[in-house]
């Protein structure tokens, strides 16, 4: 309960200091603002993956889980029900919806997610990917994961290459078996030291149009400084800070390093 309090009193001094639009000035972010984060439009894949949501949050299956991170805010347990790993593990529908609508905007070809869960988002960003797309995700529980692909398959989606195991082991295989990634989203483990090992092996294959999407930077102190650490990085030009995830950009052409909080 303090884990939330504590995030509560921090999202309530997010929300009534964050900025909006009208605090941008940069043409690039303003357009990202303005065709992304606020476009309201509801495209029928979002009806398909919300159908999906439903349906495991009424389920009284149960999986025995084998948890590789930093714990989640659901009660511990090696045997949890999948409504329970829904309600608590899964991004809300607005992060799904601004992942696809990030991915129809951007277009990238190599997408990375570490940390499936019951592949909500993951589902999202396969059906905002091209045809020709690739996206991987990992997952260190493989119940979990084997869950995740049955979802899969209830939506259709035949663009989406599963990887199981801890992140320390798995992710390096994967990296190598991708030319370049063009979009990651780390949400998984939720400690400082190894999201920022996994953001320094995914900067490896990242280039100057790479979006990188960090889940939670602001859930413990150790998230935070995990989050400051990344903004400060030399290679990283600009941030985007939407209280529950952080968006990471790497563009030459800001000459100024610039971080922006805003409203979502």
């Amino acid at each position: 309960m303090n884990v939330q309090w504590q995030l509560a009193k921090k999202y309530l001094n997010y929300y009534f200091t964050a900025g909006n639009r009208h605090d941008v000035h940069s043409p690039f972010v303003y357009s990202l603002i303005e065709d992304v984060l606020r476009d309201i439009s509801q495209p029928a894949d979002y009806k398909a993956v919300e159908q999906l949501r439903k349906e495991l949050l009424s389920s009284n299956e149960t999986l025995q889980v084998t948890d590789l991170g930093a714990g989640s805010l659901m009660n511990a347990g090696n045997e949890r029900a999948v409504r329970d790993i829904t309600k608590h593990a899964a991004k809300p529908p607005k992060f799904g919806q601004l992942f696809y609508r990030l991915i129809k905007y951007y277009q990238p070809k190599y997408l990375l997610e570490l940390g499936t869960s019951m592949g909500l988002s993951t589902s999202y960003m396969a059906k905002a990917a091209a045809p020709d797309a690739k996206v991987y995700t990992i997952e260190g529980c493989p119940n979990i994961a084997a869950k995740a692909g049955r979802n899969f398959q209830s939506l259709g989606l035949q663009n989406v290459t599963q990887r199981v195991g801890n992140f320390d082991h798995v992710l390096a295989g994967v990296l190598d078996e991708l030319p370049q990634v063009d979009y990651v989203f780390i949400d998984g483990n939720h400690r400082s030291v190894p999201t920022l090992e996994y953001f320094e092996q995914c900067l490896a294959k990242a280039h100057d149009h790479s979006i990188f999407i960090f889940d939670d930077i602001h859930w413990t102190p150790d998230m935070e400084q995990a989050w400051k650490t990344i903004q400060d990085h030399p290679r990283v030009t600009f941030t985007i800070d939407l209280f529950f995830i952080g968006l990471v950009f790497f563009l030459p052409d800001m000459k100024i390093k610039q971080h922006f909080v805003l409203k979502y």
